[in-house]
């Protein structure tokens, strides 16, 4: 025998719906951001306190604001949907963002729950943002701009995106030898970057190098060297 079904298919606005982000618990108290502090110790960075450094601490710091960062990010993103506004692309070579950590917990409001988490279990806030390496991606000037207007859209509510690249290496080590500057390169990603979130599923093909030549009359690029590059992307809070 067959059963019949009265159920009616679900549209794909109200399967968005059932995947929220609304009941999902953030951070209320001093006691949950404990917890999750230790939870991402040992399940992102996966050490204990017996092995850990501070390296490791500064990880499960950034992982535990980027919790409560991503939950409103896609809370945001959701609304866009739903609301279809108009929306910003702002286009830069540079993107002096800095260090990360102090600006979100300022922006998140969630700088004192922190403070507060992490000297209870006998570590200093201050002492792990050194941790941070500067993500230093431009010379300075016009990047630190490009960054600030991210940073005041997202506190305007508009809905913007900042598109750049992401390079390897920001802005130059300096060191003193003999009385002379020395620059050196600035490998920011020897230690990962908690903040950023890899999208290889839209990863796309890349020339680069190569020569024009004519072809009936028209213009080709040939002898390219192709790349594939991958997006990521890095919520900004206001």
């Amino acid at each position: 025998m067959s059963k019949s079904s009265n159920k009616v298919p679900l549209t794909d606005k109200d399967r968005r719906k059932q995947i929220s982000i609304r009941g999902l618990p953030l951070l209320e108290n001093v006691t949950s951001v404990k917890k999750t502090f230790n939870r991402h110790l040992h399940f992102t960075v996966v050490k204990d306190r017996n092995v850990a450094t501070n390296r490791d601490y500064y990880l499960s710091a950034a992982h535990t604001v980027r919790d409560h960062l991503v939950g409103r990010w896609i809370r945001t993103q959701q609304h866009y949907y739903d609301s279809d506004p108009k929306r910003v692309y702002y286009l830069s070579l540079e993107y002096y963002m800095g260090r990360s950590l102090s600006n979100m917990m300022v922006n998140l409001g969630i700088e004192s729950e922190l403070d507060e988490a992490l000297y209870e279990l006998g570590l200093s806030i201050e002492e792990l943002e050194e941790f941070e390496e500067d993500a230093g991606l431009g010379n300075g000037g016009l990047g630190r701009l490009a960054a600030c207007f991210l940073d005041s859209m997202a506190t305007l509510g508009i809905a913007g995106y900042g598109y750049g690249l992401r390079y390897e290496f920001g802005i130059f080590q300096q060191t003193i030898k003999d009385g002379f500057q020395c620059e050196e390169p600035d490998d920011w990603l020897r230690y990962g970057n908690p903040w950023e979130i890899p999208r290889p599923e839209y990863q796309i093909p890349v020339n680069l190098y190569g020569r024009v030549i004519e072809q009936n009359g028209k213009p080709k690029w040939v002898d390219t060297k192709v790349i594939m590059a991958m997006p990521y992307d890095t919520p900004v809070p206001g």
